[in-house]
């Protein structure tokens, strides 16, 4: 194992926010080894958890339902699973929707009858229903229908699929939302964060994910073993290993790491740190060496299956593929510098690649380092119950200094420019969801959620000229309280320097897409591909072990 760096050579080799939370390259991210789809995985290998699938109810037509159980050193979670036979005029992954192929929840134990028939009568109704605090997560999925169906149509005849039409997509079924923390009735997130294999980001929804993963596999050799009976045959193990689960995501995704500033710090100081760990080593083993090079043959693979066909992601897919054949011949005979090679090797990156290539370039260096970075997905979680008190005796000088100092980016930006505040952000009464309005063309501007952050620190320091510097913050906003929420920030931002996106998130440029890109690659997201610049479909588990295989892989 490698030893931790000093803290104080690691600090030297970490980035700047000023560099990190641009737009720009937080939507070039990369799923690395932190992901939280990985770190689950990881921590269910380690911990030898047990798999069954103890309930298959479904019939010939693949209507019915299924429990899938995970069984832990510390309790057992159960993913309950109906299926269903949708007319193909009701199938859309818009929020609009009240039926979809599938629908899911993860339970917390073992569900009984009861149990599985109130969840019947409620999960298919999804937002319409009303599920209880024994459910973690409540979900839904739609079928990939051209390869759903020749999937089932190729096994019932006793043929393999074709593998370039299981390239091309996939999966064979994308959730079209994953909800937990206590929506429509689920458990809220403080009953389940003293768990340690809840504890970090999104443990439950991925462990919901990933088990629907094992559904999508079963539904489809069920329905063609009904169709073909002897004839039908079952996936191909390499086949069937490079399906995931798709999912279809839309706007209501993007303002989360805005609204959670110190989660989204943990998060990014988590990779940060784990970089800088890496570049701080004076050595490359031959070991470390022969697992980037798998792990860049690896990226070669994805990107080659890896398409779309919006504007920004085509030149974004092509700067990822003439940079991992830079990337390739670099490493042709490298065998690093004597003194600090990692270090050289992302210099080199810095200083040749476009965004996109420094990001995945990014997640390579952490893969032949699992012994030195694993143990930081542990501090990515964050006690957002701490409601994080202002502190009042601050002076208004040093709130001046402090803005000054930690949000630069922000002050010297025009808001009376339009294109500067062409967008607001607003809930939908509806859905209930976040949307993006147009200031000069949509109504409900008035409604607006504080999430421009660069307007609020400039407004906020506008106000903070006009009053005395030896007066107190408390005294300041006892008389302008509608600062509050921008003085907790900058207050937060003294011990989280990675808590703020540093641009502007209401200029006419913005594109949504980029946060959204940050987030799933957190997530463990792979083959990112925007329709629109606020909405994407995405593919998760693809090439990673099944629950069945989990034990006996060494990917991880």
């Amino acid at each position: 194992m490698s030893a931790l760096p000093e803290p104080d050579d690691v600090a030297r080799f970490r980035r700047s926010p000023d560099v990190v939370m641009r737009l720009s390259r937080m939507g070039s991210a990369h799923p690395t080894r932190l992901s939280f789809l990985r770190s689950l995985m990881r921590r269910i290998q380690r911990e030898q958890w047990q798999f069954d699938r103890p309930v298959w109810d479904v019939n010939e037509n693949g209507v019915g339902r299924a429990v899938y159980r995970a069984k832990g050193p510390d309790g057992t979670y159960s993913l309950v699973a109906f299926s269903h036979d949708l007319p193909a005029a009701m199938r859309t992954d818009r929020v609009i929707a009240t039926a979809w192929d599938a629908t899911f929840a993860l339970f917390d134990g073992e569900p009984t009858e009861a149990d599985l028939d109130r969840l019947e009568a409620n999960v298919p109704l999804q937002e319409a229903g009303r599920i209880s605090p024994r459910e973690l997560c409540l979900s839904r999925a739609n079928r990939s229908v051209r390869l759903f169906a020749h999937v089932v149509d190729r096994l019932s005849s006793g043929k393999q699929p074709d593998r370039k039409e299981v390239e091309a997509v996939g999966y064979l079924m994308r959730t079209t939302a994953v909800y937990g923390s206590g929506k429509f009735g689920a458990a809220d997130r403080d009953q389940i964060a003293n768990r340690p294999e809840l504890s970090a980001p999104f443990q439950a929804e991925m462990l919901l994910v990933w088990l629907v993963r094992d559904f999508t596999v079963d539904i489809v050799e069920h329905l063609a073993a009904a169709r073909g009976g002897s004839d039908a045959v079952r996936l191909d193990p390499e086949i069937k290993r490079g399906l995931g689960v798709g999912n279809s995501t839309g706007l209501g995704m993007a303002p989360f790491i805005v609204r959670h500033p110190v989660l989204l710090n943990n998060w990014m100081f988590a990779r940060e740190e784990a970089l800088a760990r890496v570049r701080s080593l004076k050595r490359a083993t031959p070991e470390a060496i022969s697992k980037l090079r798998a792990a860049l043959e690896a990226a070669h693979e994805n990107a080659a299956h890896w398409h779309s066909e919006h504007p920004i992601q085509t030149v974004k897919l092509a700067d990822l593929n003439a940079d991992l054949d830079k990337i390739s011949a670099q490493l042709e005979n490298w065998s690093g510098p004597s003194t600090h090679p990692w270090d050289a090797l992302w210099t080199w990156g810095e200083q040749t690649l476009s965004l996109e290539g420094q990001e995945v370039l990014l997640s390579l260096l952490l893969e032949p380092h699992g012994d030195l970075v694993d143990g930081l997905a542990d501090c990515m979680y964050a006690d957002e119950a701490a409601n994080f008190p202002i502190d009042g005796t601050m002076t208004v000088g040093e709130m001046k200094a402090l803005l000054e100092r930690n949000f630069a980016w922000a002050l010297g930006m025009d808001f009376e420019q339009p294109r500067n505040v062409a967008r607001f952000w607003y809930v939908s009464e509806e859905k209930l969801e976040p949307r993006l309005g147009n200031r000069q063309d949509d109504a409900g501007a008035e409604l607006e959620q504080p999430l421009g952050i660069a307007w609020l620190a400039k407004d906020l320091h506008d106000a903070l000229n006009e009053v005395d510097e030896q007066l107190t913050l408390a005294e300041f906003l006892l008389s302008n309280p509608d600062h509050r929420l921008m003085a907790r920030r900058a207050q937060v931002s003294l011990r989280h320097p990675y808590s703020e996106v540093r641009d502007n998130l209401l200029g006419h440029e913005m594109l949504p897409i980029d946060l959204m890109r940050c987030k799933l690659a957190f997530f463990g997201a792979s083959r990112f591909d925007p329709r629109s610049d606020k909405w994407v479909r995405i593919s998760l588990f693809q090439d990673l072990p099944y629950p069945s295989e989990i034990s006996r892989d060494h990917s991880l």
